[in-house]
């Protein structure tokens, strides 16, 4: 029996020195694979961290773009609007000079007429006085 004994002891002895070896295998290997995910999160930080850096810049530049862009579209729209105007008051202006020149013509007439047939004109000036007078004394 001591024999069996023995041999278990031997056998305790392995199983012991195996669990051990595994135990240190183990370890080692955890230490690694958390060393490795030490370095992956840090270079993922990294990247990350400059990523975002990078993004800074593109908003910044975008930022910078539409700033350009609404401000030349801001002269674009103030030199259109002084366009339109003066295109506006250029015509008000050929409007206006139409209409003198028609009401100087028309005066013109008026003046023949009146020279030509003085007695006309006269009782002409009469009627409208008196419908002038009519109308507004029916207002009263």
């Amino acid at each position: 029996m001591s024999d069996v004994l023995q041999s278990a002891a031997k056998a305790g002895q392995k199983a012991k020195t195996r669990a051990e070896t595994m135990k240190d295998e183990v370890s080692e290997e955890l230490a690694r694979g958390k060393a490795g995910i030490e370095d992956e999160t840090s270079a993922a930080r990294d990247a990350l961290s400059h990523d975002l850096h990078k993004l800074q810049q593109d908003m910044a530049a975008i930022q910078k773009t539409m700033m350009k862009f609404t401000s030349e579209a801001g002269g674009e729209a103030a030199r259109t609007a002084r366009n339109v105007g003066s295109t506006v008051a250029s015509h008000a202006g050929d409007i206006a000079e139409g209409a003198k020149e028609r009401a100087g013509a028309l005066t013109s007439d008026l003046e023949d007429v009146a020279r030509r047939n003085p007695v006309a004109t006269i009782g002409a000036a009469l009627v409208a006085g008196v419908a002038i007078g009519l109308l507004t004394r029916s207002r009263h």
